[in-house]
């Protein structure tokens, strides 16, 4: 099946659907329409802004659609197969397809999932691998039916966290989508020519992720540093990681890695009399804040109502920060 007979309707919304789209327009495949979420207020002056998937359709004059909702929208349902497309591709579009469209492209629905399924179902499986301290994560693609990121597999590619330095999921979230984007690309014609089997999942292996929210990034500090570490990164530049400070919210932006920071004292004694999660020192000339295992040293952070500093501009604005404690 040659690449540029088939009909291809795009369906996704973010940044991270742009290396996909981008890929397949320049591979040579037919775009005949791309569909996306509604434009959204954006910033102080809620400025109605279109989604970067309508902005790169509309660069490439493809058709853009932006349904409120797929399942009450009768008249883009009729559009749809109006247009007959031979497949869809979904890259974090951010609707569940509903069964009705399902079974219209000869080929399906195709996705591109940031996780190595069946672990991180779910709409935040990058986040969450993060969170948990995972070594490892990667993309799937797989063929979309009526459940979430349920159906059979048709490619896997690992991805090494642990080898890769990123600050927060954002970085992580677009080295992803360009290895998705490479892995769709390198699977498709064997999909399309019967060449690559689509394969079931091990449903009984599925792990399940959520939405996370403002309270999800709140600091507990008897945690290991690795763990909050692991929040900062997870979490960050939304909902949010979060502590508080003489009664005033204070945001934890960015943070080391706990194993730079030498000598820590809390790892070297057992004299719990040390142990006091928290508390604010300087390490090396760092702001390093205590937790149940080592030091975890902040490279930024921003109090409630002021801009974003970084570690040494904040300490001079607040010399009384030294040697309190966050709770």
């Amino acid at each position: 099946m040659e690449t540029d007979k088939i009909k291809i309707i795009f369906f996704g919304t973010p940044e991270f659907s742009i290396p996909a789209f981008q890929f397949l327009i320049k591979n040579g495949y037919q775009i005949i329409a791309a569909v996306t979420a509604p434009d959204k207020p954006f910033g102080r002056r809620k400025i109605s802004t279109p989604p970067p998937v309508k902005v790169l359709a509309r660069q490439n004059s493809i058709p853009v659609f932006q349904p409120v909702s797929l399942k009450r929208d009768a008249e883009f349902l009729q559009k749809f197969k109006e247009l007959k497309p031979d497949l869809c591709v979904i890259v974090a579009y951010g609707k569940i397809i509903p069964k009705d469209y399902l079974g219209l492209p000869q080929y399906g629905f195709v996705n591109i999932h940031p996780s190595l399924l069946p672990k991180y179902r779910g709409p935040s499986p990058i986040q969450s691998a993060i969170l948990n301290g995972e070594k490892e994560t990667g993309v799937t693609i797989m063929l979309a039916d009526e459940e979430v990121d349920h159906g059979p597999i048709l490619a896997k590619r690992e991805f090494s966290i642990f080898n890769f330095q990123f600050s927060n999921r954002k970085e992580l979230e677009k080295k992803l989508a360009e290895l998705g984007a490479k892995l769709l690309i390198e699977t498709l014609p064997g999909y399309l020519n019967s060449v690559v089997e689509p394969k079931p999942q091990n449903h009984s292996e599925a792990t399940f992720t959520k939405m996370f929210s403002r309270e999800d990034g709140k600091i507990s500090w008897p945690q290991t540093a690795e763990q909050i570490y692991n929040q900062i990164r997870a979490l960050n530049p939304e909902p949010g990681t979060w502590t508080t400070w003489n009664g005033r919210i204070l945001n934890i932006l960015n943070a080391e890695p706990p194993y730079k920071v030498r000598p820590c004292r809390v790892c070297r004694s057992n004299d719990l009399d040390y142990l006091l999660p928290g508390k604010i020192q300087i390490v090396n000339n760092q702001i390093a804040i205590q937790t149940s295992k080592c030091y975890l040293v902040i490279k930024s952070l921003q109090l409630e109502g002021g801009k974003e500093m970084d570690a040494k501009s904040f300490l001079r604005g607040h010399p009384d920060f030294a040697s309190s404690r966050l709770k």
